[in-house]
């Protein structure tokens, strides 16, 4: 499954790209993000385990966080979990209205049963998770304008 999205928001690329590589914070403001450790923190990189759940569905995965602090993007490569595989990106880049977010995640789970599940609810999920990055832009630096690609 894979899902691609380009927005603008009135927030600035440094302010997005802080948010998002603030891993340990995720379960303030994520859904379905329970809990979050990053480890082997180096100056561009670290590992991060996040524990999803939704309902009785409870889940861990690694992935290594590869930053750029100079272009403003963040790159998630998976390490261990449900997935068969996972790859991440946000790319932040300057904008007359504010900040252009470029967000893809792609994603298979090893589970048949996750996957044919997943499938029915992910474009919503994934609008929700997006959503909740911009809420809390918003609440962290007090603005609620937003215009959308």
């Amino acid at each position: 499954m894979k899902h691609e999205e380009k927005r603008i928001i009135n927030h600035t690329p440094q302010n997005l790209y802080n948010l998002v590589s603030d891993v340990k914070k995720y379960p303030e403001f994520l859904p379905w993000c329970l809990g979050a450790r990053v480890k082997n923190l180096l100056q561009n990189e670290f590992d991060a385990d996040l524990i999803i759940g939704f309902k009785i569905y409870k889940e861990v995965y690694s992935s290594q966080i590869l930053l750029d602090p100079n272009n403003y993007k963040i790159i998630v490569n998976y390490k261990d979990g449900p997935f068969e595989y996972l790859y991440n990106y946000w790319l932040f880049k300057e904008n007359s209205a504010g900040c252009e977010i470029e967000f893809m995640v792609e994603f298979k789970f090893k589970s048949i049963f996750l996957q044919t599940v997943m499938e029915s609810l992910f474009s919503e999920a994934v609008k929700k998770m997006v959503k909740a990055f911009e809420n809390r832009a918003n609440y962290l630096y007090n603005t609620t304008k937003c215009n959308h690609l």
